[in-house]
């Protein structure tokens, strides 16, 4: 393996694989002194599959997507190289031949909500916290293996592969464990960015089965002779480790230059915090339920998970299988002009995580806290997106408490920064500056790590400025009356 690629042309195309945990697509990032722009190729629904033993994604589809995908891409020209960034924490298992052993699960899959109580019990809360500096979520990755242990899958494996890494092990053939997702696992010491053999040796995990972590912009290799046969790109094309957590290569992108800024990556979750130089691994930013996962160049993203545009799509989801008309103008309209603060929900309440019926798991919660359900799906809508706002807020004041720092921009990047009612009530909640886009920042991320491998750009400032000056931007005040917002945070947490 390399850890450079050739050197590009002055403006070079790369194919970004962007896979999210509703949809996929592959897009054509065209990169220049100042020139950063994106054409998407082919764009596909990522639908996991339920079977008798749980829900599982549909991997082997997603691939073939994939290489339609570059396909399509290879039609538009020259390729210089491939890079592949997914949603985290999900893996697979390759038996001693390089054979998948099943479908990996889903993330959202119930198996592990007893087990996730039970590890962290038996290795102690702080003790795992102190090695990982990783925010105790039940489905993380070191709890999954856990709920496997005694599985079969798992007995007959021998190499262990994160969701992104395995899709770029069969374009090139090449093992290993991208950092930035590597991260998300609960196995990787946060200091060290090693995996850690003593939290693998406690849940029963042979070591051996991780394979060596490697960093953002590494070359893997070239493609394997029947992916080039089917996409039509040359054998030579390389696989390049991106910042593989769509998260990570998110932040990336994030236009910030001034120091005192904090980012929101927002879509299915939202993910609110800071960029450190170092992990905060103290036990206030462990009751806080914080997460410190690796970005490129040695930073931090320190930051909490928030369910985010989940709550929204699900409703919308429900809403259209009932027949009640779910055009996302509207029912943000309706949402402007509903009243403000009738109903308040905490985004993160486990009956949120996965229910079959998003609006009636809202209903249920309202009831139970002794509040007025809302009348009509317009009110829902401002209830949802009025409780984000609310947790944005209240997650970016106590990580710029915990970790020392001031905020006085928040950047909301991915597709919630098109939302922009959403936008306006995280300024308003907040008291802060919101600047928001890049919607694509994600495939953006990407895409610049690929160019850097390429020589094309150069530090991680450097990348932000081509943002800046390349991408749309809008940008939002703080309005509305603070104290309406002080007493909503109350209701919500009265401590």
């Amino acid at each position: 393996m390399t850890t450079t690629a050739a050197p590009a042309a002055a403006t070079t195309a790369f194919a970004a694989a962007d896979l999210g945990a509703t949809s996929g697509r592959v897009v054509l990032g065209v990169v220049g002194r100042d020139r950063l722009e994106l054409t998407e190729r082919r764009r596909f629904p990522n639908t996991p599959v339920r079977l008798p033993s749980g829900l599982h994604w549909n991997l082997p589809g997603l691939f073939q997507e994939v290489l339609d995908g570059l396909r399509a891409a290879a039609r538009s020209g020259p390729v210089a190289s491939v890079g592949i960034d997914t949603w985290a924490v999900d893996y697979g298992l390759l038996d001693a031949d390089g054979a998948l052993l099943g479908l990996p699960f889903h993330y959202r899959d119930s198996r592990t909500a007893k087990v996730a109580e039970e590890v962290r019990d038996r290795l102690g809360a702080r003790e795992l916290y102190a090695a990982t500096g990783l925010q105790h979520l039940p489905f993380n990755t070191v709890f999954q293996l856990a709920a496997a242990r005694r599985s079969v899958q798992l007995g007959a494996a021998r190499t262990l592969l994160l969701v992104p890494d395995l899709l770029a092990h069969w374009l090139s053939g090449g093992i290993g464990a991208e950092l930035t997702n590597a991260s998300t696992t609960g196995l990787l010491d946060a200091r060290t960015g090693t995996w850690s053999s003593a939290i693998a040796g406690a849940i029963g995990l042979d070591p051996g089965l991780l394979p060596p972590p490697r960093q953002p912009g590494a070359v893997i290799g070239g493609l394997l002779p029947h992916v080039a046969a089917h996409t039509g790109l040359p054998a030579s094309t390389p696989v390049v480790a991106v910042a593989s957590h769509d998260t990570a290569s998110a932040v990336i992108a994030v236009p910030a230059a001034e120091a005192g800024s904090a980012y929101i990556s927002c879509g299915t979750w939202s993910l609110a915090g800071l960029e450190l130089d170092a992990p905060v691994l103290t036990e206030e930013s462990r009751a806080a339920n914080f997460t410190n996962e690796r970005g490129i160049d040695g930073t931090v993203r320190y930051l909490r998970n928030i369910m985010g545009l989940w709550l929204l799509e699900e409703c919308r989801r429900v809403w259209a299988a009932r027949g009640v008309p779910t055009e996302r103008d509207t029912l943000l309209g309706e949402a402007a002009r509903a009243e403000p603060f009738a109903a308040l929900i905490d985004p993160d309440a486990p009956e949120f995580l996965a229910p079959a019926d998003m609006p009636a798991a809202i209903t249920g919660y309202l009831v139970r806290t002794g509040q007025r359900p809302p009348a009509g799906p317009g009110a829902l809508v401002r209830c949802v997106l009025e409780s984000l706002a609310l947790a944005h807020r209240r997650v970016l004041r106590r990580a710029a408490e915990l970790a020392g720092r001031d905020i006085t921009r928040v950047h909301l990047v991915g597709g919630g920064s098109r939302n922009e009612l959403l936008c306006q009530l995280t300024a308003d909640a907040t008291g802060l500056p919101v600047v928001a886009g890049p919607a694509e920042a994600t495939a953006l991320g990407n895409v610049l790590v690929q160019a850097r491998a390429h020589g094309l750009v150069g530090d991680l400032p450097e990348m932000r400025r081509l943002v800046a000056a390349t991408q749309p931007l809008r940008r939002y005040a703080p309005g509305g009356d603070p104290r309406a917002w002080d007493a909503a945070a109350t209701r919500l947490d009265p401590r």
